[in-house]
Formats: structure tokens, sequence, C-alpha cells
């Protein structure tokens, strides 16, 4: 019954559709800004600097976006077995105390893993929660359900989003265009892990939680010439399965990030990633060596901060991922469920 019933608040919830440019109006979303009207990354007189922290929560994915005007969103919020407390500490540390927009890419645990406690948390103690997005397509783990629950609890709308949209993130400054999923849904998880291009300036960004060759296939021939970025962080932490040639081509990054741990029981990142990112001199960091990432720019440059030294070269990358304890045997895309029968996702 409760898995119908979650079938039911999604299908209730908010759907923001509509093609690139239209808009979306976001209730009670605090310093929100209006919708950038012009295509992610177009030259535009900016002032400031766009920070976006790749957050190491081992073998899951975080990321805190901060526009030049204070505004915040948080993609992601790590695994289920620290239930948001490697997060909201992060969070705490940079004095943040309001979530403007929150995005959950996917239903699996390794990525809404701390959403609930976070949800809970900046509601109950903080400044709150302005937006919530979803990709619309549920998951019947404990852990969406707790996450389902706080969304509930908490008043806020779950607006659902698929490619086309743009999110009214920073002020006139800043731009983020949806991707993925499609319009119309029908795919699975991955298939229909939300991916956002942001763009400050000259500057664009692309991420895309754990979508696939196929979807990354979609999202090439949709979108084209607009997923050309100066930074990339890895789809489905540096698997195989993910970052094919075409996108990697379409996307021409000088800068990739992979979020996963060092000990990643999927073996992540995978080598022909990393090697691919060797082939096309992409600069590369892995939150397994270099701790917690942080990308900086002012619309023009971008700049790079880790929490430790490391080297940026993927060759190198490789070596340390490969002298790494070898990981149990597992398919690239397979979840491993964890003791509460939430399923990683990988």
């Amino acid at each position: 019954m409760r898995r119908i019933v979650l079938a039911v608040v999604l299908a209730g919830a908010v759907i923001v559709a509509g093609c690139a440019g239209g808009g979306i109006e976001v209730p009670e979303s605090g310093e929100a800004g209006e919708t950038d009207e012009a295509a992610p990354g177009v030259d535009a007189e900016v002032a400031g600097e766009l920070e976006i922290h790749h957050i190491d929560v081992g073998q899951a994915d975080s990321t805190l976006i901060r526009a030049p005007n204070g505004e915040t969103v948080l993609i992601d919020s790590g695994g289920w077995q620290s239930d948001g407390a490697e997060v909201i500490e992060y969070l705490d540390a940079r004095g943040i105390d309001r979530i403007d927009h929150l995005i959950a890419t996917h239903g699996h645990a390794d990525h809404v893993g701390g959403h609930a406690a976070i949800i809970e948390a900046f509601e109950a103690d903080r400044d709150g929660i302005g937006a919530i997005y979803d990709s619309g397509v549920t998951h019947t783990s404990q852990t969406y359900e707790n996450y389902l629950d706080a969304v509930e609890a908490s008043g806020n709308e779950l607006l659902v989003v698929e490619s086309g949209d743009e999110l009214p993130i920073g002020g006139d400054n800043v731009s983020a265009l949806v991707v993925n999923p499609p319009a119309g849904g029908g795919e699975d998880l991955h298939g229909a892990s939300v991916a956002v291009v942001f763009g400050f300036g000259d500057v664009r960004y692309l991420t895309t939680g754990d979508a696939e060759a196929e979807a990354e296939s979609r999202m090439v021939e949709t979108w084209g010439e607009d997923l050309d970025v100066d930074v990339y962080q890895a789809g489905h932490h540096g698997s195989s399965t993910s970052s094919s040639g075409a996108l990697l081509d379409a996307a021409s990054p000088d800068v990739a990030v992979v979020s996963s741990a060092l000990d990643s029981q999927y073996g992540h990142p995978h080598d022909e990633t990393l090697e691919a990112f060797t082939e096309r001199g992409v600069d590369t960091y892995w939150t397994g060596v270099h701790g917690d990432v942080v990308i900086t720019t002012d619309g023009s440059e971008v700049g790079v901060r880790t929490a430790d030294p490391f080297s940026e070269d993927p060759t190198e990358l490789l070596e340390a991922a490969q002298a790494a304890e070898d990981p149990p045997a597992a398919t690239a895309s397979a979840g491993r469920p964890d003791q509460r029968g939430n399923g990683g996702g990988g």
C-alpha cells in the first residue's frame, strides 16, 4: 500500500514542464532570482564568484553550488549510511543556513541518503528549504520513502523537472538548463537521472547524476552544442557505463570531477573512463584521493581547490585506483543492496 501511495504522491507533484526559456515559478524560494533569459554560458556582464563544491561523501554524491548572490543549490545528499550528517556538517562549516534549491538526481540511496535528515534539519533549526526537484521516477527503498515523507512534512511541493526546463537559480547571472530526463518520462532511475548545465558568464558546468550511455546519447542528440562545457562531473561516479565518447566529444570539458570512494566496491572510477579523460587531456579530480573538490569561477577563469594534494593527471589517478584494495566482483551498474534493503545504485 505504501508503494502505491508513493506513486500517487509523485503523480500529483507539480510538473515543471516547458521548453527552455519558459521559466519556473518556485514557491517560497527565499532569495531565488528570476530565470536567466540567456542560454547557459553566454557572454554576460557578471560580478562575484560561482562556487561548485563536490563534497567528499565516499561512494556517493553530493554537490553544493553557491551563486554570487548567495543563493544555494544542493544536488544529492550522500549515502544512507551517514544519514546526511556529513553534508550538514559541511554546510554548517560554511555558514549555510538555507538551501534555496534541493535536487534529487534520482532515487538511489547513494544520492538521496541524506535528503530526509537535511530537509528536517533545515526546516526545524535553520532557514528552511526553498524548492525541491525530482526526476519523477519513484524507488521502493525505505530511504526514498523517508525522503518523500520529509517533503510532505515540510509542506514543500515536489517539483518534477524534465529536459528543457530552466531552473530560476542565482538571479540574472546564473542559468540552469535541465537536459535530462526526457519529456514524458518513461525511463528507469538512471535513464531519468536529472542532468543540468549551469552557466555563469562564459563558464559552464555539466552534472548528470547516474545517467548512462543511452541517456547521454539522447542528450547529445537533443542538445548538441549546448552541452559544450568547461567542467564536467563524471556520470555514475566515473563508471564506464557513463562518460561515453559521444558525450565527452560534445561536452569537451577541460576539467572533470569524479565522486567515489578510494576503495569503491564497484571499482569506480573505471579504467575506461580515466583512459578517455587521458586521451582528451582532461584534468581530473577524484574525491577518493583529493577529498572535497571546489570549483570556483568569476565567469571567465576557472580555479580548483582540493582538500588533499594529488595529481590531476588521470593516468596517475588510474594508478592510484589500481593500487587501492581490489573491489569484490560487481557489475558497473548493478546496485548492492544495503542492510536496510535500500538498493545502493552503484
